[in-house]
């Protein structure tokens, strides 16, 4: 019979130093109280109150910009470049919306006849269509240039989409944008509020 001790840095110890629980008190541990509506009305109030924490916290996650939360259309390492690409910098067709507002207000203003006339023409023919010329220009430029650098920076990107989604993202007030912009006009990232 052999009395030396068994060595300490053998890679299989003897045994895990506890004895295995029996199957009811494992089971018993894992257990917990299921509290059951006691009628519909109950159940679809625990749903309801459920569905309503899910959807608060998938909204603080998005605008937290954790990607997780985002809906399909913005999720990718290509649509985040296209969001910040944007939002890093100011372009003309972000002002379409306001500038939009300012010349419907301005055909509401209930002028003098003579007055009026002159400023329906001049919204006609020069506010929209310099508007909307700066706005084609734009977003046609914007959908080329993302596309092109998202296309060098990373060429195992599929490229589908993004190019008007950076285009449609350019034409929202940047304040409205979702997701939140995570980076300001210049590049520097946005401070988060406290």
């Amino acid at each position: 019979m052999d009395d030396t001790p068994a060595p300490t840095d053998d890679p299989k110890p003897k045994g895990k130093g506890r004895p295995t629980p029996k199957r009811r008190d494992a089971e018993g541990k894992r257990r917990q109280p299921v509290s059951a509506p006691k009628d519909r009305k109950e159940a679809y109030r625990q749903m309801r109150a459920k569905q309503a924490a899910e959807r608060d916290k998938a909204r603080r996650g998005m605008l937290a910009g954790d990607e997780r939360y985002f809906p399909a259309r913005d999720k990718g390492p290509a649509r985040k470049f296209a969001r910040d690409w944007v939002d890093s910098r100011r372009l003309p067709s972000q002002y379409f919306l306001p500038f939009s507002l300012l010349i419907l207000l301005a055909t509401w203003v209930p002028w003098p006849a003579e007055i009026r006339a002159q400023v329906l023409n001049l919204v006609i023919a020069v506010g929209w269509p310099i508007m909307m010329i700066g706005v084609l220009f734009t977003s046609v430029y914007v959908a080329w240039k993302v596309k092109r650098q998202v296309a060098e920076k990373m060429p195992d990107e599929s490229l589908r989409g993004v190019g008007f989604y950076a285009a449609m993202r350019a034409l929202q007030i940047r304040k409205l944008r979702f997701p939140p912009p995570q980076v300001l006009p210049g590049g520097r990232p946005v401070q988060p509020k406290r």
